[in-house]
């Protein structure tokens, strides 16, 4: 008599609907995101073939009046400004714009929150990419509510600014430029103290 194995093709199915789970799973986590007053971060991204994860993202408050929200995205987690300037590998900041404003103002603005968080000899030697960045956002004139923009550190490349999904321009080579931006946010004279502490892993 011929004894048949019947347990091998009663799992025959088990096999790809473990997987078909898995891509499910893997396409879930994928797909995590964020939420930062309505508008949607995920929690990773790829940067010139390298996977970022969010670490930390918040608001930027006017007054009482909501402006943007900001996410900063880096290969490890960090808490402390220098350690992300310090972060090796590409970088990235993306911001949202919470309500419609005059984006050459906001270019100035940037310019001065790079001065008054750096030296002003460091400040001088990246001033010709400073008004170079503040005449692409007065080219623009507005950002409306939803519109991003992002700065990516690129290393080998340089600072990658992208307006409303169009890359402006050639990169600001100066690595100094990228950290200069992020002082913005992460210096010791902050856009906004709340904004910094979510940018580093703080609450939001």
């Amino acid at each position: 008599m011929t004894i048949t194995n019947s347990t091998t093709p009663r799992f025959t199915w088990f096999a790809p609907l473990l997987a078909l789970c898995l891509a499910l799973a893997h396409g879930a986590a994928a797909a995590a995101t964020v939420d930062v007053s309505g508008v949607q971060l995920e929690d990773r991204i790829t940067v010139q073939g390298s996977t970022l994860q969010l670490n930390g993202a918040g608001v930027r408050y006017k007054a009482v009046f909501k402006v943007y929200t900001a996410g900063l995205y880096l290969g490890q987690k960090a808490t402390t400004t220098e350690g992300v300037l310090a972060a090796p590998g590409p970088k990235r900041l993306t911001i949202t714009m919470l309500r419609d404003i005059d984006s050459g103002e906001l270019g100035k603005l940037f310019s001065r929150g790079m001065e008054d968080n750096m030296d002003r000899t460091a400040f001088s030697r990246l001033i010709p990419g400073v008004m170079r960045m503040s005449q692409v956002f007065t080219d623009h004139k507005r950002l409306k509510e939803g519109e991003t923009f992002m700065l990516d550190w690129v290393p080998g490349t340089g600072t990658v600014l992208t307006v409303k999904g169009k890359v402006e321009g050639e990169p600001f080579r100066e690595p100094e430029f990228f950290n200069a931006l992020m002082r913005i946010w992460l210096g010791p004279k902050p856009a906004d103290w709340q904004l910094k502490e979510a940018l580093l892993g703080g609450k939001k």
